[in-house]
């Protein structure tokens, strides 16, 4: 081979080995740009993912609102309890936690307590005894079973004031004296009405005070709550003279009643009339 010959072989053999080390180094360089982009993307990633962000307020909100601004942040909405409000729908979120505007990641699990349709129920049978109870403690004790308490009115009653004679639900009474209907059931959140006892304001009977003596029918009017009035003396009427009743006013006949603490005045006589036994 001829000296001219070997150099250009020389030549064209550099002239190779230069472009395919140039590849090889554009390559390597190419290969390490491309795993330091990579790298970057998947920390931009991962830093993302772990990110806190603000909680949204649900409270008033629907269930299914929440649900649909959850879905966006990936949370999980979780219904933890529920309770009947009184004109309120149901399905409305009253409480949350974690609480609005906490810093949460995604994908938390959000729990939150929502309003039922309708009430729970609680049976007459399952109350505490009410009927001749105080009134103000048995009011704490419907509150504990969200059942409210209302005075409806009063009635007199020789015991202690007060103290519950009755007690009536939408318009039925369902306990007194003589009644208990325990099958009745009570919406929580409902109120009970009550009549209570007072020592005032009652009516009795007229009592029939004639053929009493005087002294018999001022302690029967006592007892009845009532006062003696006017003593009008018929007769020749000494003193000293046992006197009996001979007419009252208002007089006694067996259906009328009086309101308490009024008077009835008598008419009296020394001489007891003879169709007195």
């Amino acid at each position: 081979m001829s000296k001219n010959s070997k150099s250009t072989f020389r030549e064209y053999a550099e002239a190779v080995l230069s472009t395919t080390f140039l590849k090889h180094v554009g390559l390597a360089v190419a290969l390490i740009i491309g795993i330091i982009y990579l790298t970057l993307l998947w920390l931009k990633f991962y830093t993302h993912h772990g990110q806190k962000i603000v909680l949204d307020d649900f409270i008033g909100k629907t269930l299914t609102e929440a649900a649909r601004i959850a879905d966006a942040h990936d949370f999980e909405i979780i219904v933890n309890d529920s309770v009947f409000i009184v004109g309120k729908p149901g399905g409305i979120i009253t409480d949350q936690n974690p609480k609005p505007g906490a810093l949460v990641k995604q994908n938390r699990k959000i729990y939150v307590t929502i309003t039922k349709s309708d009430a729970d129920k609680i049976r007459v049978a399952d109350l505490p005894v009410l009927y001749g109870n105080p009134f103000e403690q048995k009011k704490t004790e419907l509150s504990y079973r969200d059942i409210d308490a209302v005075i409806k009115s009063y009635a007199y009653d020789p015991g202690e004031p007060n103290h519950i004679l009755e007690v009536w639900y939408k318009g039925e009474l369902i306990i007194s004296s003589t009644v208990k209907k325990e099958d009745v059931l009570i919406n929580k959140g409902d109120a009970l009405e009550f009549v209570l006892s007072e020592r005032q304001g009652g009516e009795v009977l007229i009592p029939d005070l004639r053929c009493q003596d005087l002294e018999a029918a001022r302690f029967l009017l006592e007892t009845r709550k009532l006062e003696l009035g006017d003593v009008i003396r018929k007769g020749d009427v000494q003193p000293g003279d046992f006197l009996y009743v001979i007419a009252q006013n208002p007089p006694y006949d067996g259906v009328t009643n009086i309101q308490m603490g009024q008077k009835v005045s008598v008419t009296v006589s020394a001489v007891r009339p003879p169709d007195c036994f």
